[in-house]
């Protein structure tokens, strides 16, 4: 089954920060993704940029198309990366959650991959 770790930040957090604290862990993710990698349950993973004016949101009501561009002063989260993974069970999903390094300082949020009308 097909399970998504979203990586749930507050948006300012990045900004705490220095340029080599922010490296230390990105590289501990990518180590990790790895190791999940060479388990045989990693489909896919990869790390978003903070929502800044290279950003855009776009909604289409009654046909008419509205752009709104970053960064998105009221967003309180925002989604900083992505595993996609390959998991037997939701409890194998969890697990593994618990054990992401990104779970120290954001929330990572477990979805099962399905239709979007279940």
């Amino acid at each position: 089954m097909a399970y998504m770790l979203l990586i749930v930040e507050e948006p300012g957090q990045r900004a705490t920060r220095t340029e080599a604290q922010g490296r230390e862990v990105f590289d501990r993710m990518v180590r990790w993704g790895n190791g999940l990698k060479q388990r045989g349950l990693l489909k896919g993973m990869e790390s978003l940029s903070s929502p800044d004016a290279q950003a855009a949101r776009i909604q289409v009501r009654s046909g008419q198309a509205r752009l709104v561009d970053g960064p998105f002063a009221e967003a309180k989260e925002m989604v900083g990366g992505f595993f996609l993974l390959d998991c037997d069970s939701r409890e194998q999903a969890v697990a593994l959650a618990r054990e992401c390094p990104a779970a120290e300082w954001a929330t990572v949020e477990v979805r099962k991959l399905g239709p979007c009308y279940t």
